[in-house]
């Protein structure tokens, strides 16, 4: 089942239909408790009713007209006028009232042509009494005063026995069980049908009711439909249910990170065509002066030059790879305790070779005492050294001077790289971060500070820069110390 609604729809009438079910089983069941309890009390004050109109000192002819009058009236009460003045619950009633050996004093008219006496009698009496007849202690005194159920003609009874301590008679009452049955079902049909007619109203209102919770999704699945495969904007639902922020939130945080991807390829993209035109050009260029040459001196001239290029193309790509991987979003640093003194060794002894071709004077600067602990990524601070240093080395002037130093604070680390170059004017310092801006002498794709200002923003710091006791620029930055635990 994969529609929602629908879902809802069968989980809720299958639940609604079983508490319902439920209920009118218990109220079925209840109804038919208290309706027998009442019909019995009914019977227990007939009997009483009874034992009240024949006493022990009763004349036979009162007897007998008090006998012809109740036969009058089963007479009149089945005639066509009774009938439909009647109820149609009124109770199916037999009665017998006998003396103290056993003979009856009154009956109802009902049951004068029939057995009902015995037949009751022989079911509901001891099987010990069998064998005694016609006596008070043989058959009717030893039924039990109380209620008792019987069978007669294949008819459930329903009787009661009253002994009348007083006048020394019985009085058995007896009523037939279906009209009970008939009360009870009718009551548990009027108490169903209801829900019967009504579930199927239910199920419409729920429908209607789901279908009306559900569309906001409806209206964030026609706005998805819509949209343009290139727009990427936030969605944009006012309001937006409690069930649904997260999942609007989840993507509009989706577009977005597609939106700074796809910013991403674009920028590199960019770079990539605005840096690398030239140098291919220069590179075809080259390649067809030395494939042409006729001179072996000017056929190498031209393949030293394209192997100058070839390497300078190499190291703008090296450049604009490691500024993509230091995109927002793209990185994943590993943040570790560093010793930067360490760090920093290890780099400059790589970028010696640069400055020695230079004629330059790189020197590091560090109080060996100290403690230069830092929270780094280690890889993505060589890559900031080496960039800062990179690029001292191409402003600096042939036989100048490059320090590198390290000062230890209590909250910081901060690193410093000088040059004794022609530095940079103020007013564009802050412009040295873009990407491929040029300023002096330098000969570089202008990506070194770009990258440098990444890592450095990675790291939670920035980079200043400021004039250097060289001469030229002073580049630094503060990287911070690892949080000691409390206590």
């Amino acid at each position: 089942m994969r529609s929602i609604r629908a879902r809802i729809l069968v989980l809720l009438l299958a639940l609604l239909g079983l508490s319902l079910s439920l209920i009118s089983f218990k109220t079925y069941r209840d109804a038919e408790h208290e309706l027998q309890e009442v019909f019995d009390a009914e019977l227990a004050q007939t009997a009483r009713l009874l034992a009240g109109m024949v006493s022990r000192d009763m004349q036979a002819e009162a007897r007998a007209v008090l006998q012809a009058s109740l036969d009058e009236a089963v007479r009149l009460a089945e005639g066509e006028e009774a009938q439909r003045l009647g109820h149609k619950y009124e109770g199916k009633l037999v009665f017998f009232v006998f003396d103290s050996v056993g003979n009856r004093l009154l009956q109802s008219a009902s049951a004068a042509a029939a057995d009902l006496e015995q037949s009751v009698i022989d079911e509901v009496r001891p099987a010990s009494a069998a064998g005694a007849a016609g006596k008070v202690d043989g058959l009717v005194g030893r039924i039990p005063a109380g209620y008792h159920d019987a069978v007669h003609k294949g008819v459930h009874w329903r009787l009661f026995m009253l002994h009348d301590q007083a006048d020394d008679q019985r009085i058995l009452v007896g009523e037939r069980a279906d009209v009970r049955g008939e009360l009870a079902e009718s009551i548990a049909l009027q108490s169903l049908l209801p829900a019967l007619i009504g579930l199927p109203l239910m199920a419409v209102s729920i429908w209607l009711a789901v279908g009306w919770g559900l569309r906001p999704l409806r209206q964030m699945v026609r706005m998805l439909k819509r949209r343009d495969p290139d727009n990427l904007s936030p969605l944009l639902l006012a309001p937006v249910p409690d069930e649904l922020s997260p999942v609007v939130a989840s993507l509009n945080r989706l577009l977005l990170q597609v939106t700074e991807l796809l910013e991403r390829e674009r920028r590199f993209v960019a770079y990539a065509a605005h840096e690398l035109r030239t140098p291919l050009a220069v590179l075809r260029l080259q390649a067809h002066n030395a494939a042409h040459a006729q001179d072996p001196l000017d056929r190498d001239e031209a393949l030293g030059q394209l192997d100058s290029s070839v390497a300078r193309a190499t190291r703008v790509v090296e450049q604009l790879l490691t500024l993509a991987r230091l995109e927002p979003g793209a990185a994943t640093l590993e943040m570790r305790r560093q010793d930067l003194l360490t760090l920093v060794r290890r780099q400059l002894a790589e970028l010696a070779p640069l400055a020695l071709e230079r004629r330059q004077d790189l020197a590091l600067e560090a109080d060996e005492g100290r403690d230069y602990d830092a929270l780094v990524d280690e890889h993505c601070f060589g890559a900031l050294l080496q960039n800062l240093v990179g690029n001292a080395v191409a402003h600096a002037p042939e036989g100048g001077s490059i320090r590198v130093s390290l000062r230890a604070a209590d909250q910081a680390v901060e690193l410093s790289v000088q040059d004794s170059g022609s530095g940079l004017p103020p007013d564009l310092r802050d412009r040295a971060f873009e990407p491929f801006f040029r300023e002096g002498p330098g000969q570089g794709a202008g990506l070194g500070l770009s990258i440098a200002a990444r890592v450095a923003e990675l790291h939670g710091t920035r980079i200043s820069l400021g004039d250097s006791p060289l001469g030229g620029l002073a580049a630094h930055v503060e990287f911070p110390r690892p949080r000691t635990p409390a206590g």
